[in-house]
């Protein structure tokens, strides 16, 4: 699949794990071109957000499922707890895949970088030159990287796995000193940079 939506739901204090429930019945129902590619409640930076990574077998199937919930009186059941919803597309870097469903994290670090106006083209360079160091035995996976293809662009976003935010700082600080990462020509293409840590739902593919 190349082609995704993220959609990041605020709900209110002390409503996430009953908005969970709510939300793993009706995505049990989702249509055919559809796929939960994982589901994630929000622990560290902004909270009471639940962030759901979708991919699509066409655009078609995109465009149909969007049109279906935005004329849906209660879509993902979860109406009574909703305060916001933001919806992005994606598509995946075109030189990478996302890891398999399965247990990775269970710490997901989503990070979202706003670049200038030229900044998509040097920055995919650098990462399909750097990404094979970065992400070898000593240090660590990457999920998958999609840039945006709406919304304030160029931007795009990457979702990294960790088994303790102890092991992130260490793979972090050390993919740094050994010269592997951050990819070459990516600072001066960013304008914005943001980091949200999150916790897979006990449904998400990915744990």
């Amino acid at each position: 699949m190349k082609l995704y939506e993220l959609i990041t739901f605020t709900v209110r204090v002390r409503t996430v794990a009953i908005a969970m429930v709510c939300l793993e019945q009706r995505l049990l129902a989702q249509g055919a071109g559809v796929k939960l590619m994982g589901c994630w409640a929000s622990e560290v930076g902004p909270l009471n957000q639940i962030a759901m990574l979708r991919g699509f077998a066409d655009e078609a199937s995109r465009q149909v499922e969007r049109e279906r919930y935005l004329a849906a009186a209660d879509a993902f059941g979860i109406e009574a707890y909703l305060m916001e919803m933001r919806v992005e597309n994606y598509s995946l870097f075109p030189f990478l895949q996302p890891l398999p469903a399965g247990r990775h994290g269970p710490f997901y670090e989503f990070r979202i970088y706003d670049l200038l106006p030229s900044g998509l083209a040097p920055t995919l360079r650098g990462w399909k030159k750097a990404l094979g160091p970065r992400t070898a035995e000593q240090y660590s996976p990457v999920y998958a990287a999609f840039y945006a293809t709406d919304g304030q662009l160029p931007r795009y976003l990457h979702i990294w796995p960790y088994y303790s935010l102890e092991q992130r700082l260490d793979v972090r600080t050390r993919a740094v000193q050994d010269g592997v990462w951050p990819p070459e020509n990516s600072g001066s293409q960013l304008r914005d940079m943001h980091s949200t840590i999150y916790l897979p739902a006990s449904f998400s593919p990915l744990l």
